[in-house]
């Protein structure tokens, strides 16, 4: 079976979602969740049952083999990505492999590069706009281009760029709402919870303008708050042709995260979720604990720099907050009094685990 054909059919409520080359058996991405939530583990798991499983690229390397000081920091990022998507592709052989690169990487370039050179089907990018995201992967014409964005301006300005400088479109678009969504948010903090970036909102109006005024064949991607059968459905009646889940499958069985981080968030509530200014420079959504606790109060204690390894960043340059890379890699790994779990605003309907595939069977009924 050749990666990227059609595998499968779903109800008639279900549309089927194409992405450059490639369309899954459901019309499904898994989110990207750094640091290592989202690792090989589960995104070949969501892509041997159907969907686009994807790996977040940021950090890999900080709890890798190959990590062994700070000047090892960039290579080991790119060796861990690299194993990531192989070990992805061996449980997957004939699914669709996607891989987050976040734009406020330092090594953003050659974490893209990286993604094409090994085989990722769907590079996603957020976090940024992802301007040059086709001059970084020229030598890859099958691999799919999806920036993240959460409003019109945002994605009107990256077809602007694509069209002068590259003379192409993006793939798809995924469209991230602020109120909802988890992890770094694309709204100022004021902003998070305005009408005008939900999802109501945005993907009507970005669905226009990609049939209207480019008159391309472009799916809009629904992400933040989808949850259950009922928000996927939803989502399509807007004009979405796929949505993107996170904050659900980190309580699978096959999640690349430590069993505490996964409990925290079985064990979270509504009222656990907290809005934090990250050094990147945005809005991030996370559960409260010990660490976010403190770190409203100024610098977190203990905090040094790792390896420059945003372009900006409010701790490196005026050491306010804390290093995200550590803070993130705390979290992963285990330690979640003293790392930043970042979540979705759905954490708290998450009460035990299931098994990927059963999330997939519940959200796409067989036919």
């Amino acid at each position: 079976m050749d990666i990227g054909t059609q595998i499968g059919s779903v109800d008639l409520e279900t549309p089927v979602l194409t992405i450059g080359k490639h369309t899954p058996r459901y019309p499904l991405i898994q989110g990207g969740m750094g640091v290592r939530v989202s690792a090989s583990r589960l995104a070949g798991a969501v892509a041997r049952a159907g969907g686009i499983g994807t790996i977040a690229s940021v950090a890999l390397g900080l709890s890798s083999k190959y990590f062994t000081g700070k000047q090892s920091y960039f290579e080991a990022n790119r060796l861990a990505l690299a194993d990531e998507i192989a070990a992805a592709r061996k449980a997957a052989p004939d699914g669709i492999i996607a891989v987050n690169n976040m734009v406020a990487l330092t090594d953003y370039e050659t974490m893209v590069r990286t993604s094409a050179e090994h085989g990722a089907n769907v590079i996603i990018s957020g976090a940024g706009l992802p301007m040059q995201l086709p001059e970084f992967t020229s030598g890859f014409p099958d691999v799919a281009l999806v920036p993240i964005v959460s409003s019109m301006k945002a994605a009107s300005l990256i077809v602007r760029k694509w069209e002068k400088a590259y003379h192409r479109l993006p793939d798809a678009f995924i469209v991230e709402a602020p109120g909802t969504a988890g992890g770094h948010l694309g709204a100022k903090l004021e902003e998070v919870d305005s009408a005008a970036m939900s999802l109501d909102a945005v993907v009507p109006a970005l669905v226009k303008y990609v049939s209207e005024e480019l008159k391309a064949d472009m799916p809009v991607i629904a992400a933040g708050g989808v949850w259950n059968r009922e928000d996927v459905l939803h989502s399509f009646s807007l004009g979405a042709k796929g949505v993107q889940m996170g904050t659900r499958f980190v309580c699978t069985y096959e999640c690349d995260a430590a069993d505490e981080f996964k409990k925290m968030y079985m064990d979270a509530t509504e009222k656990d979720v907290v809005l934090i200014k990250s050094p990147v420079g945005l809005p991030g959504r996370a559960i409260k604990n010990p660490f976010t606790e403190q770190i409203l109060l100024g610098p977190y204690p203990g905090h040094k720099c790792i390896a420059n390894c945003l372009k900006h960043c409010s701790f490196k340059k005026d050491k306010i907050g804390f290093c995200i890379a550590t803070a993130l890699t705390k979290a992963h790994t285990g330690d979640v009094d003293h790392g930043l779990v970042f979540c979705g605003s759905n954490v708290g309907r998450c009460t035990g685990l299931v098994h990927v595939q059963d999330i997939m069977d519940e959200l796409f009924p067989a036919v």
